[in-house]
């Protein structure tokens, strides 16, 4: 087995880049969603709720900047927040961050048609991962939902697309592999193997798998036209639904630090 894609995805909830390469740091891909979206409250806001933020695309430009695309081919340079202090975000675990210049707010907010902030993770070692989601002491994540990387297997996508039939007939399988936003795809050997592994050895670094990742509705916003539909929730609710949530992919926790690099071997622990 071997890693077929990395996708990094600097702003939590925006589209995000393939790689060929990607540094693992204890909480997640390096530059993988350091930065995230608030409303003027401090409450978190993500695609779930705010379909529009699927339509921006965010690059890692080096250590201290990244860009912001929209869908109209205009952009915005964004720099690591120096000299403003930290507000309240709502993010778990969290309590802090640091804001963005308020012309970045501005150019977003115009974009999504409503005001929002963005902020940056300055010390991602803050963030434990909770115990309820498989975290032991000592693990750490970015602004990720719970994990702090996403693995999801070809096969087990393959498996999803058979069930749903017509419905996903003349979907690109690489959009439907874009709705779930995993960090690390790999060719994998028999559908929902990888559930099982409770280790895995990815290139040279060696992952723990804290849970199987848990899917909502932001899988039923298709990435490109933002429309909404019933699946693949509906699917997997039939195939692969207990403890009231519908599951494909694994969540991650690093052992060690490397690089991983696209066609690296996948070996089960």
């Amino acid at each position: 087995m071997r890693i077929t894609d990395l996708r990094i995805y600097p702003v939590k909830s925006l589209a995000g880049d393939s790689v060929d390469e990607a540094v693992v740091e204890p909480w997640g891909l390096e530059g993988d969603r350091r930065w995230g979206l608030v409303d003027e409250a401090g409450e978190k806001v993500t695609a779930r709720e705010v379909h529009a933020l699927l339509g921006l695309r965010a690059e890692q430009v080096d250590e201290d900047t990244i860009r912001i695309h929209d869908g109209a081919g205009d952009s915005i340079l964004v720099d690591t927040p120096l000299g403003l202090g930290p507000v309240p975000v709502s993010h778990s675990r969290q309590g802090f961050a640091n804001p963005a210049d308020e012309d970045v707010n501005w150019w977003i907010a115009e974009r999504v048609g409503q005001p929002l902030r963005l902020i940056w993770q300055e010390d991602p070692q803050v963030r434990r991962v909770s115990g309820a989601h498989g975290g032991l002491d000592g693990d750490v994540l970015s602004l990720a939902d719970a994990g702090p990387l996403l693995m999801v297997s070809e096969r087990s996508l393959d498996q999803l697309r058979e069930w749903i039939g017509p419905a996903w007939a003349d979907e690109d399988p690489a959009t439907s592999m874009i709705r779930f936003r995993p960090n690390v795809v790999i060719d994998g050997s028999e559908p929902f193997a990888e559930d099982r592994w409770p280790t895995v050895r990815l290139g040279d670094v060696e992952f723990r798998t804290a849970e199987p990742c848990d899917r909502c509705v932001m899988t039923q916003i298709d990435p490109f036209t933002l429309t909404t539909g019933r699946e693949p929730i509906a699917t997997l609710a039939r195939h692969r639904k207990w403890d009231g949530k519908t599951w494909l992919g694994t969540r991650l926790v690093p052992l060690g630090d490397g690089v991983l690099r696209v066609g690296d071997e996948v070996a089960p622990g």
